[in-house]
């Protein structure tokens, strides 16, 4: 049996896996599959409708939500944002804490000035930043809410009156949060939320008045709002694939739900691992993500043993990345419990022979 732990494109319900594979062959038993489905035709059309309806119902929107499904996945919101947002005139600030937030702010900084207001790059992004000041003259502030290489996540909202933009693509949908506090919310589907190749993307309505004018289509959130995700063709797979992730989050009781399954698998790997001295926590306790948690060990040659012995057992995608090294164990929603319970047992045999 394989356990997969891998940062993206990552694990998706069994249920959901099965009900897209029918849907290949025949989709809704139109005799059609749903790669070669019209996106315009009333059937497709009410797959958006009710994935944009469940991002609603499950995140608790308020009525100046706006939800869409757009192409380009995450990378693509970090300069198409500022294209929105900012200009020579306009100031925004960030937050450094990750490698996606240091490509979020190059991208940023070739629409307009841009204030860094903390990094933890001095520690290799280990840590999360505190006690730093967000400016009140500046269109946005936006930031990454959890790392998916450094392993460190925010466990609470920021409180400014300025509009607030977050990165949600490695933990959308897996804690309980006041999602209404945000002007701006974005998320690549392939961590928690469905397949690779669609953006969810969610805009306060009052927020998008601020929106520059004069904009290429494409680049135009209230030009895709105004066509229903479908200014062209849309990722049609990849939002039939949310869809029914969506259904299944709604399925087993939603966000709240979730959120007590999540906390049990990041209790029990963060517990097993702290037992043992020949792993180290890089992450300090109180930022360690619940998505994405990443330990080392200081011999090179256990490392290797470790690592061998994970591949051996069916763990896929424990080798950390490239720029941190060490081990990543990513938890996203559909990761069973189960899963991490046979690492856990994997962990303690191994530290216990090795000590």
């Amino acid at each position: 049996m394989k356990h997969n732990f891998n940062a993206g494109p990552s694990i998706l319900p069994k249920e959901v896996f099965e009900e897209a594979s029918k849907a290949i062959l025949d989709f809704n038993n139109t005799g059609l599959s749903i790669l070669e489905f019209g996106h315009r035709t009333p059937t497709f059309e009410a797959v958006v409708e009710e994935a944009m309806s469940l991002v609603k119902e499950l995140m608790q929107l308020d009525v100046n939500k706006e939800v869409l499904f757009l192409h380009g996945g995450a990378s693509t919101q970090f300069f198409q944002i500022p294209m929105n947002f900012l200009n020579k005139e306009k100031k925004a600030a960030y937050l450094d804490c990750g490698v996606w937030g240091t490509k979020a702010i190059k991208e940023a900084k070739q629409f307009g000035p841009v204030e860094v207001v903390a990094s933890s790059k001095d520690k290799n992004y280990s840590y999360i930043p505190k006690g730093y000041q967000i400016p009140s003259d500046v269109a946005y502030f936006h930031y990454t809410t959890n790392n998916t290489i450094e392993g460190t996540q925010m466990h609470g909202i920021p409180d400014t009156d300025v509009p607030l933009i977050a990165d949600m693509s490695s933990d959308v949908l897996s804690t309980v949060m006041d999602f209404n506090k945000f002007s701006f919310i974005y998320a690549g589907a392939q961590k928690n939320i469905g397949a690779a190749g669609v953006n969810l993307v969610i805009i306060d309505k009052d927020f998008l008045k601020h929106a520059n004018t004069g904009l290429p289509s494409m680049m135009d959130y209230s030009q895709h709002i105004a066509n229903g995700s479908m200014l062209n063709t849309p990722p049609v797979f990849a939002i039939y694939v949310c869809l029914l992730t969506l259904r299944w989050l709604k399925k087993i009781g939603g966000v709240s739900a979730i959120q007590q399954i999540n906390e049990e698998k990041g209790r029990l790997l963060y517990s097993t691992l702290e037992k043992y001295p020949i792993f180290t926590l890089p992450v300090p306790a109180e930022d360690r993500s619940l998505m994405n948690a990443v330990f080392t060990m200081s011999d090179p040659q256990l490392e290797e043993m470790f690592l061998t012995l994970c591949k051996q057992e069916g763990m896929v995608g424990v080798k950390g990345h490239r720029s941190v090294g060490g081990f990543r164990v990513s938890m996203y929603n559909a990761m069973p419990l189960e899963s991490v319970k046979v690492l856990t047992d994997l962990i303690t045999d191994f530290a216990d022979k090795h000590a």
